[in-house]
Parts: C-alpha cells; structure tokens; sequence
C-alpha cells in the first residue's frame, strides 16, 4: 500500500524534470554559479484576460472565465475597475478581466502544454519576440485567441479572447531569464538590433 503512494509522490510534470537534470546544469556551467539557488527557476505563471465589454454587458465576462478556468485549470480571480471612468462607462468595482496565477506543478504544466502543443497550433507562427522582458528576467507575451488551446471545444466560441501570458522567474537578469526561457523551449526569434 505505501509502495503505490510513494510512486505517486515521486511523479513531477515533464518539464520540471527536465529543467532539474537537465537546465540547472547547463544554467550553472554557463554563467559560473556557484550554488545550485543561484539558478535562475519558475516562480508563476500568470494568465491574464482583459475584457473591455464587460463595461456595457456583464454577461461578457462569464465567457472569458471559462475559458480561463478550462486553459488553466483553475478558478480564475475577476479583475474589478479601481476607478470610475465616464469615457469608457466605466464604475468603480465593476468586473472588467479575470486572472489566474499558477504556482508549482501547475505552472510547469501549464508551460508545457503551451510551449508543446498551444504555440504551435498559432497560423504563421515565427516565434515569440525576445524583446518583452522586464528588466528583471520576467518575460510577458500575449495570445491573440484562445481556440489554439485543446481544451477549449471550437464549437462553443462565442467571441474570439486574447490573453497575456506573464512567466515570473527568480534570473536577477534579462540575460539569465532568457536562457533559462530558451532552455526550457520557449521558440523565441531573432530581432535584428536596428
């Protein structure tokens, strides 16, 4: 009995695996570390759906949440206005976005599901801009419609959504953080320095 939950206990997403055997050496060899939390890892993931609708018709949001909670796995959290804006007709508290913020074995799942089976489905996908970093080694990009996700079902769009995709990691630096991107897969473009 205790040999089945000990196996279960040892089975850790794919992509996790691989960035312990075999990124956190590379990562280590290619900028000198000296100790092994000096590598830069994943701290979150976190998915985000701005819904500019739901201003005049809040029944708009109910479709971004689920669509949310079916790419993610998880309950989104709405994103209420902070403000009143009369140009936008806008109140303060009014629902105008969901977000999710993945930790753990979900975020690395998530990431692999992505950068495995989501990116690719993207028509005339050339890679992801090398350019959107922080500053800090975090890397933000968006998707401009979430059908390349296989769990959303292609009948039951009832409008086209993008999301914001932000990849929170602990690289001190945009070098580091793109390294630690690129050896995880990310499909990342040239941008030629004009």
């Amino acid at each position: 009995m205790t040999d089945t939950t000990a196996v279960a206990a040892k089975v850790q997403p794919r992509l996790k695996a691989k960035y312990r055997a075999e990124i956190v050496p590379a990562l280590t060899e290619q900028f000198g570390f000296g100790n092994l939390h000096q590598v830069p890892g994943l701290v979150k993931v976190v998915v985000n759906t701005g819904v500019g609708e739901a201003a005049r018709d809040s029944k708009i949001i109910d479709g971004a949440i689920k669509d949310l909670a079916a790419i993610t796995g998880q309950k989104p959290q709405i994103t209420k206005a902070r403000k009143s804006i009369a140009q936008f007709k806008l109140r303060e508290g009014q629902a105008i976005g969901a977000h999710v913020t993945l930790r753990g074995d979900r975020a690395w799942e998530f990431l692999d599901r992505l950068l495995s089976v989501a990116l690719p489905r993207i028509r005339d996908f050339r890679g992801l801009s090398d350019r959107q970093f922080d500053g800090n080694g975090n890397y933000t990009f968006g998707i401009t419609e979430q059908s390349i996700f296989h769990e959303i079902d292609q009948d039951r769009i009832d409008r086209v959504r993008g999301f914001d995709v932000t990849v929170v990691t602990t690289a001190k630096t945009d070098e580091e953080g793109r390294a630690l991107l690129k050896q995880l897969g990310f499909p990342f473009t040239l941008v030629n320095n004009a």
